[in-house]
């Protein structure tokens, strides 16, 4: 223990106490962290100061929503925030890849619920129970969660869906002014306070697209109609629209002397009964008579009496009138809308509910309303409290997990006093009812304090002087007024009442009160009529039914103070909201607990991919046990082929530990506590975290194998058609190459052969030229003395010629030897020429011109020649002659003047 002597700490624990106490006091008052933290189960430590210093840390940097494991809790921040719930912000959460890592907030819920839906895991249908006092944003929250599901519910694609869910959301939201307006008061609490509760259906189709919506609504506080408690107002309508109610309320009835005779009105009364009757469209006689006098019938013969009612019974029924009406025409109002916006039941499959329902209230004076609120608010809670609380610890028992309880608060006890059998409050309220007596406000009291005094959630308070009792409810005790108890639980209604309205003329009050044709005589025994905690309770019932057959999601409204001011923070009204919610025992046992469960059958199919990692430092490839091989072909795996298959998954998690701790991350060096039970694994959500991320890495490998395997055959594929295009382009090309070369020896054949005769022609005439100078010395030879001659001598040259026609040019153009004719014979076989007659030809000299031109001298220009067309361009134009092409006597000198024909 620390002592401290004129202010300073002594002893030996004085250094060590002083450094625990600075350090707690340092972590306590560091706000900059504290508001970091998304999720209340990361305080250390988890209490109920830490917990208030984080959300008013959160508070004060404008972030309102903050995690507590399985719950959401919202700070009202009485200010407007437009960003916070833009579309825009909408659509981000939906497109999130996991929703949960981004800020906490009301469309992180809309999205789990939606992506519930969407993934069809039992139950399907899911609900959102929006919880907290009065004035803490319910109806709010309420109502952005409906814009949500409208903006994300709708097909992006189809314009018919848009449209259809845009619909549905203006009508739903539009619904909300009109139904606040009849179901909304001002009370010391809140200015709009919902005096009723609703259960808003927004139904989804096969593709989870928003088809419609239906509204149920629960215990409407129709006595605001007639009284309320001081300070506070009455339904928003009745100061925006004068409908005949009102002035109901200002008829008054004076004490009659006579009993025999009716109640006399008092004052302006009488206007007020024909202004009523003339905007309910109601006669004045008969409305004024009916508040006036009863019907009794009685005897076997069922004679009807008529009895004058006393003061307090013509104030009854005109009460009784009035909530009549708003009753009907609220019920009304809701039938209309749901007929607007509910679709049909074959067009839609799953829904998402969304409870908004009144806030725990206690108030100076507490009567039959506030009962039932908090009786609702009490079975609401322990509906929370038996799904994450109780069934949570109950179920680590049966599956046989080792746990060492959180004590939390149940308040099964508290509901046994209000609902239990056989003897309860309920029930002795009604016991009253049925009694049919003037009911004593003191005599109720002593019953229930008599018959109820064994149970501790009772209580009394000895300096009231009113009759009372108290209820120690989980969000502290309230004082409940006996007084008119027992008539409000009545809630009676006269016959005649039914009678008078059915004869309006008034077209919606004929809506409201029908004729029925088969109503039975009233002689005859009718049903007994329930009273208002039977009808509450029933219809509560139905609503946890409901409830219990979806998955439930939690969101619970704080209001930072009472005077609904921005930027205010009281702790004191915080704290006891924290302990009324039970938000700490919520925190705890989410921490310390395993808040992700899966079965055995749907963790072996979605983790089985992880025995590829032990498989690796097994040698040898792996090949899948017959067990293994049963588990992937047989969707019904019994649990004694599970449990080596878990076991096998469950030891590769220091593999993945290690594998994480080497990325960087020493945190997840440990392995992160994991259970198997009987029939789930428990878990928490770093251990998830692991497992998602070793199967990420395994679907990644797969991923890889199959890319590298597609990779190789496609390479192989474009390698054998690459080959292939190489073979054709080769044979293409050496086909076009074949045609090519063809073309050139075609082409050069015929420039050889056209050369050869040119430059045989050439011989030709230089020969004819020499020749020619020669035949000027020689005379000639007569034709006809060697005409017998001609033929053999010719035939015989032209033969040896042919096969000699090389030296027989060389003669032919020698100075010496073959002269005249024969020379003329063998220039005809070297040329070719034909052996017609040689006269045809002549051969003129440039000597024999005018002007001899040097026969040594080169000719000037090329030498052109012609011949059959060639496919070459060019092919036509001899060459300029080379000087080493051509050599000794094969040079022949031209002259410029060409052979001519004679």
């Amino acid at each position: 223990m620390l002592q401290q002597v004129n202010g300073h700490s002594s002893g030996s624990d004085a250094q060590g106490g002083g450094s625990l106490r600075k350090d707690l006091q340092k972590f306590l008052s560091g706000e900059a962290p504290l508001h970091q933290l998304d999720d209340l189960t990361k305080v250390n430590p988890v209490t109920l100061e830490t917990v208030l210093r984080c959300l008013q840390a959160r508070y004060a940097a404008d972030t309102f929503y903050t995690n507590a494991g399985c719950t959401l809790v919202a700070l009202n921040p009485f200010k407007p925030i437009p960003q916070l719930y833009s579309t825009a912000l909408m659509r981000e959460y939906h497109a999130a890849p996991q929703p949960q890592k981004l800020k906490p907030h009301i469309f992180t819920v809309g999205e789990q619920t939606y992506r519930n839906v969407k993934s069809l895991i039992e139950p399907v249908n899911q609900s959102i129970i929006v919880s907290g006092e009065s004035g803490a944003g319910k109806t709010w929250t309420s109502r952005c969660l409906m814009k949500f599901y409208a903006v994300v519910a709708a097909s992006p694609t189809s314009w018919e869906s848009h449209k259809i869910a845009e619909r549905i959301e203006q009508r739903i939201l539009n619904s909300n002014p009109v139904m606040e307006a009849f179901g909304n008061a001002c009370t010391l609490r809140n200015n709009n306070s919902s005096r009723f509760g609703k259960f808003i259906q927004l139904q989804l189709n096969r593709a989870q697209q928003m088809t419609g919506a239906a509204v149920q609504t629960y215990l409407l506080e129709k006595t605001r109609v007639a009284c309320q408690a001081s300070s506070e107002r009455n339904f928003h309508i009745f100061y925006q629209v004068l409908a005949g109610l009102l002035h109901l309320g200002n008829i008054r009835f004076a004490d009659s002397e006579d009993e025999a005779q009716p109640c006399q009105l008092m004052g302006d009364a009488k206007c007020s009964i024909r202004t009523s009757a003339s905007l309910l469209q109601l006669p004045e006689d008969p409305l004024l008579e009916t508040l006036q006098i009863r019907t009794i019938r009685a005897g076997r013969q069922q004679q009807v009496f008529r009895k004058p009612c006393s003061r307090a019974e013509c104030d009854t029924r005109r009460d009784c009138l009035a909530k009549l009406v708003y009753a009907r025409l609220f019920d009304w109002l809701v039938s209309v809308i749901n007929s607007s916006i509910c679709a049909d039941p074959d067009s839609w499959t799953t829904f998402i509910g969304l409870l908004d329902v009144y806030g725990f209230e206690s108030f100076p004076n507490n009567s039959l309303e506030q009962l039932c609120i908090n009786y609702a608010n009490e079975k609401l809670q322990q509906h929370f409290v038996a799904h994450y609380l109780k069934a949570q610890q109950e179920e680590y028992t049966v599956e046989g997990l080792e746990w060492s309880f959180v004590n939390y608060q149940d308040n099964q006890t508290c509901l046994d006093l209000i609902e239990g059998s056989p003897i309860s409050i309920c029930s002795l309220i009604n016991e009253e009812c049925r009694l049919n007596r003037p009911s004593s406000a003191t005599q109720l009291q002593t019953r229930i304090e008599r018959a109820l005094a064994g149970n501790p959630c009772l209580g009394h308070n000895k300096l009231s002087q009113e009759p009372s009792f108290i209820v120690v409810h989980y969000a502290g005790p309230v004082q409940y007024h006996t007084a008119g108890l027992v008539e409000k639980n009545k809630d009676p209604v006269p016959p005649e009442l039914n009678r008078l309205l059915q004869q309006s003329w008034d077209p919606l009050l004929k809506v409201l009160f029908p004729t029925d044709p088969e109503e039975q005589p009233s002689g005859q025994s009718r049903a007994p009529v329930l009273t208002v905690v039977s009808k509450f309770k029933a219809s509560l019932e139905q609503l946890l039914q409901v409830l219990h057959s979806t998955t439930p999601h939690y969101i619970r409204c704080i209001k930072p103070n009472s005077q609904g001011q921005a930027h205010i923070f009281l702790q004191e009204q915080v704290l006891s909201q924290l302990e009324a919610c039970g938000l700490v025992e919520t925190i705890h046992i989410s921490a310390a607990g395993f808040p992700i469960r899966i079965s055995h059958q749907n963790f072996v199919e979605r983790y089985e991919l992880l025995r590829r990692l032990r498989a690796r430092t097994s040698s040898g490839p792996h090949s899948p046990s017959p067990d293994e091989r049963h588990s992937e072909g047989s969707p019904c795996t019994e649990a004694a082929t599970l449990q080596p298959l878990l076991q096998d998954i469950l030891h590769t998690l220091p593999a993945l530990s290690q594998a994480a701790a080497t990325l960087g991350d020493p945190a997840e060096a440990t392995p992160a506590p994991v259970c198997c039970g009987r029939t789930k694994v428990f878990m928490t959500d770093s251990m998830l975290e692991l497992l998602e991320h070793g199967r990420a890495q395994v679907l990644e490998q797969c991923a890889r194998c199959i890319q590298r395997g597609w990779r190789q055959h496609w390479h192989r594929k474009q390698e054998r058609q690459r080959q292939a295009a190489v073979l054709i382009q080769a044979a293409i090309r050496s086909w076009l190459t074949r045609k090519h070369v063809q073309r050139l020896h075609t082409a050069a054949t015929v420039i050889k052969r056209a050369w050869k005769r040119w430059r045989i022609g050439m011989a030709f005439l230089a020969s004819k030229e020499l020749d020619g100078v020669e035949e000027k010395h020689v005379s000639p030879v007569p034709l006809s003395t060697g005409s017998c001659l001609l033929p053999q001598t010719q035939s015989s040259l032209l033969a040896a010629i042919i096969r000699l026609w090389p030296l027989g040019l060389v003669l032919a153009n020698a100075s010496v030897g073959v002269q005249g004719f024969r020379r003329k014979l063998v220039v005809w076989a070297c040329l070719q020429l034909p052996t017609g007659s040689h006269s045809s030809y002549k051969v003129q000299t440039a000597q024999e011109q005018a002007g001899i031109t040097s026969i040594r001298a080169l000719p000037q220009g090329s030498v052109k020649f012609h011949c059959r067309k060639s496919p070459l361009p060019y092919a036509d134009i001899c060459p300029e002659p080379s000087p080493y092409s051509v050599t000794g006597f094969n040079q022949i000198l031209l002259e410029r003047h060409s052979l001519g024909h004679v």
